[in-house]
Formats: C-alpha cells, sequence, structure tokens
C-alpha cells in the first residue's frame, strides 16, 4: 500500500483534483489534440462534468456552476466535489450502479478514477509526462482487468491497445483503457 491508496476518498480526490488543476493551468493550447483521438484538450474538463447527472440519478445533488474558461472549470468542479466528499453525508450509503455503498467510495471509485485517467489526458496532450502511484495504478489495473470483456463493451473505453510484455503497470492500465502509452502530440 501507498500512502496515497491508504488514503481516504476525500484525500484521494484532493490528492487527484490538485494534480488536474496543476495541469489544467499550465495547459496552452486548449484545442490541442488529447490521447483520446475524438477530444480536445477543452474537452477533458467538459467530460468530467458528468459527476453531477450520475449522482443526481442515484439523489444526491451536486451543483457545479458552468464557466467558460477550461482550467476554471476545473477548480471549480474539484472544490465542488469535495465540500461533497468532506460532508458528513459521504459516508451515508446510496443505491449506485456497484450495490448500495457510501457515497465517498462511489465518487472514488467512479469519479476520482475518472479524474486521474484524465489527468493524464490532458498532461500529454501538452506534451507533459505524470506519472500514478503504482500501487494505485495496480489496483485499478486489476480491477479493471478483472471486467473482462464488458469493460469495452460499455463504449467508454477504446479499444486495448498493445504495449510490451514488461511494460509498466501504468503503461498498462493506459493501454487496456484503449489508449497508447506512448502518445506525444504531433509537432
Amino acid at each position: 500500500m501507498s500512502q496515497f491508496t491508504d488514503a481516504t476518498p476525500a484525500e484521494q480526490h484532493r490528492v487527484a483534483s490538485d494534480r488536474l488543476i496543476s495541469i489544467a493551468e499550465h495547459v496552452s493550447d486548449w484545442d490541442a489534440p488529447t490521447p483520446v483521438k475524438e477530444w480536445r484538450a477543452r474537452d477533458v474538463p467538459e467530460h468530467l462534468t458528468w459527476l453531477a447527472g450520475f449522482l443526481g440519478g442515484m439523489g444526491v445533488a451536486l451543483d457545479i456552476p458552468r464557466v467558460d474558461d477550461p482550467a476554471e472549470q476545473v477548480r471549480v468542479q474539484a472544490a465542488a466535489v469535495q465540500a461533497l466528499l468532506e460532508d458528513p453525508a459521504a459516508g451515508e450509503d446510496v443505491d449506485s450502479p456497484m450495490g448500495r455503498m457510501p457515497l465517498a467510495r462511489v465518487i472514488n471509485r467512479f469519479y476520482t478514477f475518472d479524474v486521474i485517467a484524465h489527468g493524464w489526458d490532458l498532461a500529454r496532450s501538452q506534451g507533459v509526462d505524470v506519472a500514478f502511484d503504482e500501487d494505485w495504478a495496480t489496483g485499478a489495473f486489476h480491477g479493471m482487468s478483472a471486467m473482462g470483456p464488458a469493460l469495452h463493451a460499455s463504449g467508454q473505453f477504446g479499444s486495448p491497445q498493445p504495449v510490451a510484455d514488461d511494460a509498466s503497470i501504468q503503461d498498462r492500465l493506459i493501454a487496456l483503457l484503449g489508449r497508447d502509452p506512448h502518445w506525444r502530440p504531433q509537432p
């Protein structure tokens, strides 16, 4: 276990969203392509707004004001989600797609994962490398691999990409999510 994987869902979200905010604050081209071929850098903050609708379907209100500046959208959303995670109600069970579990755990499993993965997309769109916590990446890789073909049948991830047998766990996770772990923006 690592300090990150031992952290509470609120602490994990804070670390992940702080990294995403830092990446967003240094974006020089919001129209740059990303490793997700249909997306530009500006699509990453827009994509992450899915959480409000997802939680609304479970009866949980999350107000995320919409702003025009993509970096500010990342900050606004991070603050709203962090406030929700720090509310004592985040420890209460909700009916999620994975059964009844505490709201904080739902956010951690679905949304914080997305913040980390799409932070990689946004960083790569700018030619920047980021490293995942290795223990987190190992757990995420094995958990998602266990889903088998259902993972990609969901339509939420691209087709798995090939990687060398000795690829790092981060590269294996990125490839499982349908991205080329060696993707770089074209000059």
